[in-house]
C-alpha cells in the first residue's frame, strides 16, 4: 500500500510565520516601554532633586543677602551671631579637590601609559583590577588612615600641623580618585588605533616617544574627561574629608591648615537634625545648590573638552 504525502496548505506556514512575527513585535515594543520608563523614572528623579533644591534655596536666600552669601568670609550660621561667607567652604572644598589633583592626576596618566604600553598582558590582568580596588574602599576608611597613617606621616615633615588638616584629606582623596584617571586614560589609550603607533615605529621613533607624542596627544580628549570627572568626585567626597579635615571653616590657602568643606557642612549639620523650615535648615540646601553647580560646571567642561580635542580618525 502506497502512503500519499499530506499536503499542507499554502496559508499555514506564512500565518504561522506572522503569529510569531506578531509576537515577536508585541515583545519589542514591551521592552522598549520599560526602557523608556526606566529613562523617564531617572529624569524625573533627577527633576525632583534640582526642585527641591531649587525651592529651599530660594527661601534661604529670601532671608540672606546672595551678595553676603558669595562674598562673605566667615561662615557660621549655628552660632548666636551668624554669619553666611560661603568662601571658607569654598576654599576648603577647591584646596583639597585641588591637592588631590596634584597627586592623582600625573600618577592616573603615568599608570595609564604604562599599562596600556609597556606591560604585558598577564601583569595588565593583574595590575588594573588591583588598582582598581582602591575605588572600592569604603570612603571612611580612608579618613581613618588619614588619622592614623597620613597625618603622623605630614607631622613627622611638619611638626607644626595640627590633627585635622587639609593636606592629610588630599592624600586620601587623591588616592580614591586614582583609579578613575588610571582607568578611564587607560581606555582612551588604547582605543587609539594601532595603525599610529606602527607608522610612528616605521619612522624610526622609540616606544617611548611614540607614547608620549603619538598615543597621549591622540587620546588627550579621554585624559582630559578622566581630570574633570575625578576633580568632581574629590569636589563631593564627605566622610574621609569629613574625618581628616575636620570641621574648620577657615578661609585659608594653607594645606596643613584645618578646614571645612561644603560636603562636610552637610554631614556636619544633618547629623543635628535643624528643625524643618528654619535658616539652618535651610543652609543646608544652600550649600547643596552651590555645590551641584560646581560639579555641573565641571561636568560640562568635561563633556566640552572631550567633544572639542576628540581626535577623529577616518
Amino acid at each position: 500500500m502506497i502512503e500519499m504525502p499530506v499536503s499542507v496548505g499554502a496559508g499555514s506556514l506564512p500565518a504561522a510565520g506572522l503569529v510569531r512575527s506578531g509576537a515577536r513585535m508585541h515583545r519589542e515594543r514591551l521592552v522598549a516601554w520599560v526602557l523608556g520608563l526606566c529613562a523617564a523614572i531617572s529624569a524625573l528623579l533627577t527633576v525632583g532633586i534640582v526642585l527641591v533644591l531649587a525651592s529651599e534655596t530660594v527661601g534661604f536666600f529670601s532671608q540672606v543677602s546672595l551678595w553676603e552669601f558669595l562674598t562673605g568670609t566667615r561662615w557660621a550660621p549655628l552660632f548666636q551671631e551668624k554669619s553666611f561667607g560661603i568662601l571658607p567652604l569654598l576654599s576648603g572644598s577647591v584646596l583639597v579637590a585641588l591637592g588631590a589633583s596634584v597627586l592623582a592626576l600625573p600618577l592616573g596618566v603615568l599608570s595609564a601609559i604604562y599599562l596600556s604600553e609597556y606591560a604585558t598582558p598577564g601583569v595588565r590582568a593583574v595590575l588594573k583590577p588591583l588598582l582598581e580596588v582602591l575605588a572600592g574602599i569604603p570612603t571612611v576608611v580612608y579618613g581613618y588612615v588619614a588619622l592614623t597613617l597620613v597625618t603622623p606621616a605630614l607631622r613627622a615633615l611638619f611638626p607644626g600641623i595640627g590633627v585635622f588638616n587639609a593636606a592629610s584629606a588630599s592624600v586620601v582623596v587623591g588616592i580614591m580618585i586614582l583609579p578613575t584617571v588610571m582607568s578611564l586614560s587607560e581606555e582612551a589609550f588604547r582605543a587609539v588605533p594601532r595603525g599610529l603607533r606602527e607608522a610612528a615605529f616605521a619612522l624610526g621613533a622609540t616606544k617611548m616617544e611614540v607614547a608620549t607624542q603619538v598615543v597621549v596627544p591622540a587620546g588627550l580628549s579621554g585624559v582630559l574627561a578622566s581630570f574633570f570627572l575625578a576633580i568632581s568626585r574629590a569636589l563631593g567626597e564627605t566622610m574621609a574629608v569629613t574625618i581628616a579635615a575636620g570641621n574648620s571653616p577657615n578661609l585659608t590657602l594653607n594645606p596643613l591648615d584645618a578646614v571645612q568643606t561644603m560636603t562636610a557642612y552637610i554631614a556636619q549639620v544633618g547629623m543635628g537634625s535643624p528643625a524643618a523650615g528654619t535658616l539652618e535648615y535651610r543652609t543646608l540646601f544652600a550649600v547643596g545648590m552651590t555645590l551641584f553647580l560646581l560639579t555641573l560646571v565641571m561636568n560640562v567642561l568635561g563633556h566640552w573638552v572631550r567633544n572639542r580635542f576628540r581626535e577623529v580618525i577616518p
